[in-house]
């Protein structure tokens, strides 16, 4: 096989994965295209980032809003951007939400205050607070 040849499947294959769901998408980060400073990103789009010497595999995103990246807009470190796609069944540690695209729903359950935290139930839809913040708003499980 000609390296055209492998590029132009490589192209074909990052198609295809676009209509994967979440959860085998999981299965083959590498499938999708590696996140990049000045590209342009459409909501629902997904990348891979990461995976340095500290983080061995990739972590799978989604963009929440399309834009156009900047390099200081890496998807861990823009909730407001994109959402780090988890595996269905996993309960994330609570993270501090940014606007209505990334507010917890009622029923959504997070790890408080960290992954060795207690588990806390959402009783509320578009709850921006922590359990601490707004006990009202959550229900130890």
């Amino acid at each position: 096989m000609t390296r055209e040849r492998a590029l132009q499947l490589r192209a074909m294959i990052e198609k295809a994965s676009v209509s994967l769901p979440d959860e085998d998408a999981l299965e083959a980060v590498e499938l999708f295209p590696a996140w990049a400073a000045d590209t342009a990103y459409a909501a629902d789009q997904r990348v891979r980032y990461g995976g340095s010497s500290g983080t061995p595999t990739p972590t799978l995103y989604k963009c929440v809003q399309g834009h156009t990246s900047q390099a200081d807009w890496t998807p861990d470190k823009t909730p407001a951007l994109w959402t780090e796609v988890a595996k269905p069944g996993e309960i994330p540690v609570w993270r501090q939400p940014t606007g209505v695209q990334d507010a917890y729903n009622k029923g959504d359950r997070v790890h408080y205050p960290d992954a060795d935290g207690p588990v806390y139930e959402s009783t509320v839809d578009a709850n921006v607070y922590s359990p601490e913040a707004y006990p009202a708003g959550w229900r130890l499980v």
